[in-house]
């Protein structure tokens, strides 16, 4: 299992668009692939479920993957949140 926090920096949080393109990204991946904030946890590859957490600006949040390939999924997030201008870490 490989896990990361992130510190959200977008001003708007994780709002549709952004959560979209994460959710998008991710959606090839065999991995089980967690969002955690505020004590939930929702399946990343869930766009209602990760906009159901209301994530807003300045937030850290926890993305866990485990399975086969963990490694490139979370690479692949890394890009995302950078990309995207969601996380710059």
């Amino acid at each position: 299992m490989t896990e990361k926090q992130y510190t959200i920096t977008d001003q708007a949080g994780i709002h549709a668009r952004p959560a979209s393109a994460l959710v998008g990204s991710i959606s090839k991946f065999q991995s089980d692939i967690t969002l955690g904030f505020n004590g939930k946890q929702v399946n990343l590859k869930s766009i209602l479920g990760v906009m159901s957490l209301g994530i807003t600006s300045g937030s850290i949040v926890t993305i866990a993957a485990d399975g086969p390939d963990e490694g490139e999924a979370m690479a692949k997030i890394d890009e995302v949140l950078k990309a995207e201008g969601i996380s710059n870490e």
